[in-house]
């Protein structure tokens, strides 16, 4: 029991010196450790990547289910972990009141076999809509889903953490700054020097699992890019089903006698021999590495090798260290890049920091 008050009390302490600390910083009467430039950009672009893809999830829910009741019924079944209830699309209850309706007036009738013909057309497109929202909802919808209730999740905890360390090292430099200032004994100055070595210890630790889980957006993005490749296709799928069961029917539709046909005949006939240009699936996203005989033949960095001296350049793209040896980027910032003789034309030494190692020259632009 008397370790327990101990614990309770200490935390307690804990709890308000970081109060007092935070207090002091938001009025301007405490000094604040920054954190690096490179971290901050990291978090800048992981709060954009969590805004953007709850912005895109909401809107492709919109299109994928228009009726905002029907959405709203399918998020509590899925809070309740319960099967959603099947229920026919607009166009298979299109496609249903068309049969009844033909079965109605016969199907020994033109117009009646015509009702049943178009029904069972819109039948088939609802059926095809169904498996492109089945498709559009596992491989877009759900890894989109995953990467907010699970790595911007673990992102949020590890940086709420970050700030954590962050008050209890700013507490421990003002402890320390008080006991020189106020002349204390040598044991109390001693005690807030060694205070402060654990404390950017544990400050120092946590940035670099908060920078490595914050680096790791990168894979996130390319994951991402994977699954918008296949909405695409789900998409083009989907309406290259709608435009040949459209052309069928039409094709059926001109068989019936001129006097049943529609006003507008001459023009739907012409257009039942339009041609849709296809897009083949296999279709790849253009590369990076297309600019690179162009930007390795750059007389700046030809400059730069031969006078082994060193230049700043600014970041083209992001890109992932491949190695130890190579140094992660973010599109936009700035780094000092220098020539290592031996090394590979297409390589150039990056500097950020204390950070160094291998850049490639595709990815930089020289400043002057």
């Amino acid at each position: 029991m008397d370790f327990n008050v101990k614990r309770l009390a200490a935390d307690a302490g804990t709890f308000l010196s970081r109060a007092v600390q935070f207090t002091e910083e938001k009025l301007g009467q405490a000094e604040k450790t920054e954190l690096d430039a490179h971290l901050e950009k990291l978090l800048v672009r992981a709060e954009s990547t969590k805004q953007w893809t709850e912005k895109i999830m909401k809107q492709t829910e919109v299109l994928l289910q228009p009726n905002p009741n029907v959405r709203l019924e399918e998020f509590v079944y899925e809070k309740l972990e319960k099967k959603v209830r099947t229920r026919m699309n607009n166009h298979e209850l299109l496609g249903q009141s068309m049969i009844e309706s033909g079965n109605e007036f016969g199907p020994g009738t033109a117009y009646g076999n015509a009702l049943i013909k178009c029904g069972e057309t819109e039948k088939q497109i609802g059926g095809a809509e169904r498996e492109f929202i089945q498709s559009a909802a596992i491989n877009f919808l759900t890894p989109f889903r995953n990467f907010l209730e699970g790595d911007f999740k673990t992102i949020l905890k590890e940086r709420k953490l970050l700030q954590v360390k962050r008050l209890d090292l700013d507490a421990a430099k003002t402890r320390l700054k008080k006991a020189r200032m106020a002349d204390a004994r040598a044991a109390e100055v001693t005690e807030a020097e060694q205070e402060l070595k654990m404390t950017q210890s544990e400050f120092d630790r946590q940035a670099e699992i908060t920078r490595l889980l914050l680096e790791g957006v990168s894979s996130t993005h390319a994951h991402h890019l994977r699954c918008l490749n296949d909405f695409v296709e789900a998409q083009t799928t989907y309406y290259a089903q709608c435009y040949h069961y459209m052309v069928d029917l039409q094709k059926q539709l001109g068989s019936f006698p001129t006097s049943f046909s529609n006003n507008n005949q001459s023009s739907v006939s012409g257009g039942a021999s339009i041609s849709v240009p296809t897009i083949p699936m296999s279709a790849s996203l253009p590369s990076v590495s297309a600019g690179r005989s162009s930007s390795s033949a750059s007389g700046g960095f030809s400059e730069l090798r031969s006078s082994n001296g060193s230049r700043k350049a600014r970041v083209l793209y992001d890109y992932d260290a491949g190695n130890s040896s190579e140094l992660s980027l973010l599109a936009d910032e700035v780094i000092v890049v220098s020539s290592v003789p031996g090394m590979d034309s297409d390589w150039l030494m990056g500097e950020r920091g204390s950070q160094k190692g291998k850049v490639p020259i595709t990815y930089l632009e020289l400043l002057n």
